[in-house]
């Protein structure tokens, strides 16, 4: 079914295929790069939470070391800090520890604020090490632990009060074990990522295996079709053109695929087959013109022995003819008609005279045919031309039981010279209807078909055998059925149509299925002209 797609939807389908498989590389391409890019993006995003919790532990370190010095210092008996004069050395120490005290507990809530802020990031992908509950509820412990720390800062005598700076190196303890526990989470996070990232890389080399061989596989399908639908027509499409470049027309291109490229090798067929038939016709057009040229130069050859064998046998034949009319009186006078001799003598000599007349008409025959010169031609109407001679042969006793029928649909003016027309129409009527048994019929058919007249006698009567028709045209040949007749009328035809320019040709199914004789002339200018009207029409 797929192979009766028109080529352009087959082209459409190897191009979606194309892009199918660009498509499926591309993706997993992309969906790797993408795995990649976010594990970076997750590492780097969580390598940043190390140092701040580092820095975190050291502020609480600090803090620490800066509560200890308090711890140390001996401070005097008096009821209130700033009761102290200025100018006494142990209360400017106090003070200066207790500024930097509150400085590194100022560092740490920045460094806090920024850890903070680094674990509100979101748009990462759905990871375990991306989990950050656990860092969340520690965080939200330091900064209760922070609070209590600020409440017990903000009481200016706490440094006085050993409760209070044991109660504040209580929280800052917590607070250190608080932030010692911040990059805990994350490296246990990390034991587990190795694996899951481990897991990940066997799905995406499985995956891209997948991908790689659904990749190879639309690729063969894709090969396959395009060599099925495009490579093996068009190499089948070459190799008959090459069969008919070569001579060979009678091949022909078989394709099964109803697409162009079928309908492309159907189209080579029939030209092919035109061209055979065109070489063909032009095979059978040389041969016919090969044997008028033949048959022309045969007829030259008789024409001009026949001129000078009738010119030297006419004189002795006229006095053959004299002599056996003079013994015809002197035998009459000489013998008794009732005597016996009288009879043969009469019968000789007659036969003598009727034989002499006879080779006499040969001979005129003769010098008809090898007759040459320049032909007085003029515009004639065919069909009065034929309707006459018509006329004529009706009257003839001898084909009294046969029917001429004549066919003229309008007017034909053909440029003749109407005696010897006269005398080809008369040779073949006669012909006709001497091939005729009783009841026969003779058809004649007359029109103009490109720029000539055309004459087609058409009869059925006892037909032709190839033999006959490959010899019909020759001088003396003759197989009519009376055994009469002297071979010349064909003959003599043959030479006037061509010396008129056109053509006489003889075909027939077969001995007993009739015969077609066909007789062009060139038409008059006028008759010309009408029927390239008529044609353009």
């Amino acid at each position: 079914m797929l192979s009766n797609w028109p080529i352009r939807t087959k082209f459409l389908v190897g191009l979606e295929l194309l892009l199918l498989l660009m498509v499926v590389l591309a993706g997993s391409g992309l969906y790797a790069t993408y795995a990649y890019r976010s594990l970076v993006k997750t590492l780097s995003w969580r390598s940043v939470e190390l140092p701040l919790a580092g820095a975190l532990s050291g502020h609480v370190a600090d803090l620490r070391i800066a509560l200890g010095e308090l711890r140390g210092i001996a401070l005097v008996d008096f009821c209130r800090l700033d009761a102290v004069a200025f100018n006494d050395p142990s209360a400017f120490r106090v003070r200066s520890v207790r500024d930097t005290f509150r400085g590194e507990l100022a560092d740490f809530e920045r460094t806090l604020a920024r850890y903070r802020r680094q674990l509100e990031h979101k748009g990462l992908e759905d990871l375990s090490i991306t989990d950050t509950q656990l860092e969340w509820a520690t965080l939200r412990k330091i900064e209760a632990a922070l609070a209590r720390v600020h409440q017990a800062d903000r009481d200016e005598d706490w440094v006085l009060n050993n409760i209070k700076v044991e109660q504040l190196d209580a929280e800052l303890a917590n607070l250190g074990r608080l932030t010692a526990e911040l990059p805990s989470h994350l490296h246990r996070r990390l034991g587990g990522f190795a694996a899951e990232v481990r897991a990940t890389y066997r799905t995406l080399i499985v995956g891209t295996w997948i991908v790689s061989l659904a990749a190879a596989a639309i690729l063969a399908i894709f090969i396959r079709l395009f060599y099925r639908w495009v490579f093996l027509p068009l190499r089948i499409l070459v190799g008959g053109s090459r069969q008919v470049a070569a001579g060979n027309f009678s091949y022909r291109i078989h394709l099964d695929t109803c697409d162009e490229m079928s309908e492309l090798a159907e189209a080579m067929n029939q030209m092919t087959e035109r061209f055979q038939s065109i070489r063909d016709d032009l095979d059978h057009q040389v041969q016919e013109r090969t044997k008028q040229v033949v048959r022309n130069e045969r007829l030259a050859s008789v024409g001009f022995l026949a001129a000078g064998v009738a010119h030297e046998i006419n004189n002795p034949l006229a006095s053959i003819a004299m002599c056996a009319e003079s013994l015809v009186g002197r035998v009459s006078a000489e013998l008794d008609p009732a005597d016996p001799r009288h009879e043969v003598v009469f019968q000789y000599l007659d036969m003598i005279q009727n034989e002499a007349f006879r080779c006499k008409e040969i001979t005129e025959k003769l010098l008809d045919f090898s007759r040459t010169g320049p032909i007085r031609r003029q515009a004639v109407e065919l069909g009065g031309l034929l309707q006459g001679v018509i006329d004529m042969v009706r009257h003839l006793g001898r084909y009294k039981g046969t029917e001429i029928e004549l066919e003229a649909a309008e007017p034909v003016l053909a440029s003749i010279n109407p005696q010897e027309i006269k005398q080809v129409v008369l040779n073949l009527l006669t012909n006709a209807l001497d091939s005729l048994a009783a009841g026969g019929r003779v058809r004649i058919a007359l029109a103009a078909r490109e720029g000539f007249a055309e004459l087609t006698f058409i009869d059925n009567g006892c037909g032709m055998d190839l033999e006959v028709q490959e010899h019909l045209f020759e001088p003396f040949f003759t197989r009519r059925r009376s055994g009469q007749g002297t071979g010349l009328g064909l003959s003599i035809s043959y030479r006037i149509v061509s010396d008129h320019g056109g053509e006489i040709t003889a075909e027939s199914p077969g001995p007993g299925l009739g015969s077609i004789f066909r007789v062009r002339l060139p038409l008059a200018a006028k008759t010309r002209e009408i029927d390239h009207h008529c044609h353009a029409a």
